[in-house]
């Protein structure tokens, strides 16, 4: 079995599961935001339910609309707030503590082995720590609130290999944008897309959150990396509770295999409007931008923070263009402070914000006016994600960003930098 079927086995009692097969599976962790919740705790109380099925297992993070924009999403913050109270939710995080696709992981509330449902498409993050976790709607997350189950049909696998290693300024959003290139936006439907390779071992868990952050765009129902030293080294810092370690097996089953040397391979961009319309940078240099985006559970994290910082330090963010910082947890804040990060993104003339999904989704905090182009280090490009329908956005790593930032357009960070090493 792959990875994918040994958890979903565990979970739902069976020594062994089949792609195809309807489960019902015990879930370790299930968790909704201030979008999401608000309608599972409506559902909650309408069928008259009392308590959640364990109030250590169910996390609540208010997190896209924060600090509230607005009435409404003042209510829903309110709602959320009142039910946390009321059932004694052990684990939930008021505005401003972070974007819960950095939180978790960070707080070592997901592990290795869990099945993790979440009221957000973006779930499946916490593949990288070798955990099956998936989105779902917000009935469904009631459900799960309510009985600690979930229902799910086994999903086939596709393997991913990347091998050889990374040219300078290439991160794992480039990997990811690669590989959502070549099999297009329902490349994945509804399948595991397991990662693997030299090139990913070689990546830190937060390169790999971002890898499998964005697993939904291509259709996935999740995105897993196998657990290894880094990924250990990682959880055994933060683990909350026991984990168990799940691989595939040698013989493992997979519905399609994809092998490739990235060695060569170029920053990339996305272009408006689908994640799947990626070219090099190189092919993207004519683009003016009016605002550039640093942040959301794609990229927020504090190695994404390093490397826009390097771009930046001693620079001036283009006379033309917004700069957007929003660290993705509160902790990551604090560790930039730390280093000198902040300072150095307000020196550049950069806007730093607090831990906020805001811009990600055109919600708050950075949206886009009618004809304004924007690129991001966030994981969706649609018409009208980040505000205007006529507006654009354009998907880059941190240093693609952080360079167009100095430069006005969509740049190289050679461009900026030089060819000198990220160090």
């Amino acid at each position: 079995m792959t990875i994918a079927q040994k958890i979903l086995a565990k979970k739902s009692g069976r020594k062994e599961v089949h792609p195809g097969e309807l489960i019902t599976a015990k879930v370790d962790v299930a968790m909704a935001n201030d979008v999401t919740a608000p309608l599972a705790i409506k559902l909650f109380k309408k069928y008259r339910i009392k308590k959640v099925f364990d109030p250590e297992k169910v996390i609540l993070v208010l997190s896209h609309f924060l600090p509230a924009k607005d009435i409404l999403s003042a209510e829903q913050a309110k709602m959320v707030r009142e039910f946390a109270k009321e059932q004694g939710i052990k684990w939930f995080f008021e505005e401003g503590e972070g974007i819960e696709h950095t939180l978790l992981p960070e707080k070592g509330l997901v592990l290795p082995g869990d099945l993790v449902v979440g009221a957000d498409s973006h779930t499946c993050t916490y593949g990288a720590l070798g955990a099956f976790s998936t989105g779902v709607g917000s009935t469904d997350i009631a459900y799960a609130f309510a009985t600690g189950e979930i229902w799910l049909k086994v999903p086939q696998t596709i393997r991913f290999n990347f091998y050889g290693r990374l040219k300078p300024f290439v991160m794992g959003k480039d990997l990811i944008l690669y590989t959502i290139g070549q099999i297009g936006v329902d490349g994945a439907l509804y399948k595991v897309m397991e990662f693997g390779g030299e090139t990913i071992r070689s990546l830190s868990i937060e390169q790999r959150l971002t890898i499998t952050n964005m697993a939904v765009e291509a259709g996935a129902k999740t995105g897993i990396i196998e657990p290894d030293e880094t990924t250990l080294e990682y959880v055994s810092k933060r683990a909350k509770r026991p984990y168990r370690i799940y691989k595939s097996d040698e013989d493992a089953n997979y519905s399609e295999i994809y092998e490739w040397d990235v060695s060569n391979l170029e920053p990339l961009v996305a272009h408006p409007y689908l994640p799947s319309n990626v070219k090099s940078v190189w092919e993207s240099t004519d683009v003016k931008i009016d605002q550039a985006f640093i942040g959301s559970c794609t990229n927020g994290r504090i190695e994404d923070l390093r490397v826009a910082a390097q771009i930046l330090k001693g620079r001036k963010v283009h006379k033309d263009v917004r700069c957007i910082v929003i660290p993705a947890s509160k902790g990551v804040y604090i560790q930039a402070l730390k280093e000198g990060l902040i300072d150095i993104f307000l020196d550049a003339g950069c806007i730093v914000s607090p831990s906020t999904c805001g811009p990600c989704l055109g919600g708050h905090m950075g949206v886009l006016a009618e004809g304004e182009v924007c690129v991001s280090t966030s994981n969706r490009n649609f018409p009208g994600r980040m505000g205007h329908p006529k507006s654009k956005s354009y998907l880059a790593n941190p240093a693609v960003v952080a360079a167009s930032a100095v430069m006005g357009r969509i740049a190289h960070p050679e461009e900026v930098v030089g060819k000198a090493l990220i160090s």
